[in-house]
């Protein structure tokens, strides 16, 4: 067989299950969707200052109501701002709210369900009713009475967001921990006189985070989206900063009138990223799922 028949027949092998976790993923092509518009998304929020053609902030009556054109490709909002320059600096604003919230709610909710699941006992009963209790209201009703109750601030509605966040991560991390609580590994660390905070960090922890991670790619969509809900009701982001929630609310005034301009940027920005986010969610899921790969 000459070398490049071999390439070829090479190249036709699908990956094997021991394979390397980058080179599983290759074969998802919605984490090539995903994670390549993310990092462009991520990108431009980084460089901002640099790629907005205009400050998102600055008002110029004079130019209000401008369709999309040469001069500005998204056309001017009401106040006569760039519609594009505000989407690029809304994107710093979703993506710092998205990941602090999820981190919020990822940390304190696998503790408690990790503490939970591994004591168990009056420490998972206690602990269960606490998580039960945030689940008995609605996610988006129960961030937007946290944030009434703290003020109308993006600060505040990270803060809702990440409470919010907390049973999904608690319970999940819980379920996890149960399942390999009854591990031989583990019970063999016990019997070897093992700290419970070691076992706990050695063989716990590692064996629970694929479902963790993949969980915390998922909810930074529902973040997103619950950011830009609150900022749509004047409870997120305060004006002028630039916020795609808000940017819609503003919008949606002046479709009557024909300008749909104003709600074109922000509206696809929100759509565009949380589809990528779940997007991403679902390849690394698949990639790290055994039976789902093997399917």
């Amino acid at each position: 067989m000459s070398t490049s028949t071999l390439e070829l027949a090479t190249a036709s092998l699908p990956a094997r299950p021991g394979a390397p976790f980058a080179l599983r993923l290759g074969r998802y092509p919605r984490i090539l969707v995903g994670a390549g518009f993310i990092l462009l998304l991520s990108l431009a929020a980084l460089l901002a200052p640099v790629l907005a053609p205009y400050n998102p902030v600055d008002t110029h009556p004079a130019l209000a109501y401008r369709p999309p054109g040469a001069a500005f490709l998204l056309g001017t909002d009401n106040l006569g701002r760039d519609v594009i320059s505000r989407v690029i600096w809304g994107a710093r604003v979703s993506l710092q709210v998205g990941f602090i919230s999820v981190t919020i709610g990822l940390v304190v909710g696998a503790t408690l369900g990790i503490l939970a699941g591994y004591r168990g006992g009056w420490t998972d009963t206690l602990l269960m009713r606490f998580i039960d209790a945030l689940l008995a209201f609605p996610a988006i009703l129960l961030a937007i009475a946290i944030t009434s109750a703290l003020g109308p601030k993006l600060e505040n509605a990270v803060i809702a967001i990440g409470v919010v966040n907390i049973p999904i991560f608690a319970r999940l991390a819980r379920g996890q921990v149960l399942q390999v609580r009854g591990a031989e590994y583990v019970q063999a660390a016990r019997v070897a006189g093992g700290r419970a905070w070691r076992i706990v960090f050695r063989h716990v922890v590692p064996n629970i985070a694929n479902p963790l991670i993949v969980q915390a790619t998922l909810t930074i969509a529902l973040a997103i989206l619950a950011e830009a809900t609150l900022s749509f009701l004047g409870l997120g982001t305060q004006p002028p900063t630039p916020s795609w929630g808000f940017d819609l609310n503003v919008a949606r005034g002046y479709l009557v009138n024909n300008f749909w301009w104003m709600a074109i940027g922000p509206g696809t920005a929100i759509l565009l990223t949380v589809m990528c986010f779940n997007f991403l969610g679902d390849a690394i899921r698949d990639a790290l799922d055994p039976r789902l790969r093997q399917r």
